[in-house]
C-alpha cells in the first residue's frame, strides 16, 4: 500500500473564529474553502491541515508541525498574538512547544535537527 498525502483534520466548534486563529498560525488565509464549515491550508505539497466545523469532536486533536527554527517560529507567532507554552527538550536534540486553538486542539511545533 502506498500513501500519497497526509491530511490532518482539526474539528472546531465554530468555523469562522477557528479560521481567524489558523490564519494567524500560518500567517496567511486558507488555501481553499471548499464548502461551508471547512478550510484547508496546504502546508507542503503532500500535507494539508483541514479545519472542519464539528462541535461534537472539537478540541481533541493533536497536530505536530516541524519547523526549522523553533525560537523564530515562536517569536513570529507571538507577533501574531499566539502564545506558546514552555519550550521543552526531547531526545537527541529535539525541542518543542505547543499552542492551542480556541477549542483546545493542540498544535505542537517541533524543531528536529535529527530529521535533516
Amino acid at each position: 500500500m502506498t500513501f500519497t498525502h497526509v491530511l490532518a483534520v482539526a474539528p472546531v466548534t465554530a468555523i469562522e473564529p477557528a479560521v481567524e486563529w489558523y490564519e494567524r498560525l500560518f500567517g496567511r488565509p486558507a488555501d481553499t474553502r471548499p464548502m461551508d464549515g471547512l478550510a484547508d491550508w496546504h502546508i507542503s505539497p503532500y500535507a494539508w491541515l483541514q479545519v472542519f466545523e464539528s462541535p461534537e469532536h472539537a478540541g481533541r486533536t493533536l497536530v505536530n508541525l516541524v519547523v526549522e527554527d523553533l525560537e523564530r517560529a515562536l517569536s513570529d507567532l507571538a507577533g501574531r498574538g499566539i502564545t506558546a507554552g514552555e519550550t521543552r527538550p526531547g531526545s537527541r536534540g529535539v525541542r518543542f512547544a505547543a499552542v492551542h486553538d480556541p477549542d483546545g486542539n493542540r498544535v505542537t511545533l517541533i524543531e528536529n535537527p535529527v530529521a535533516d
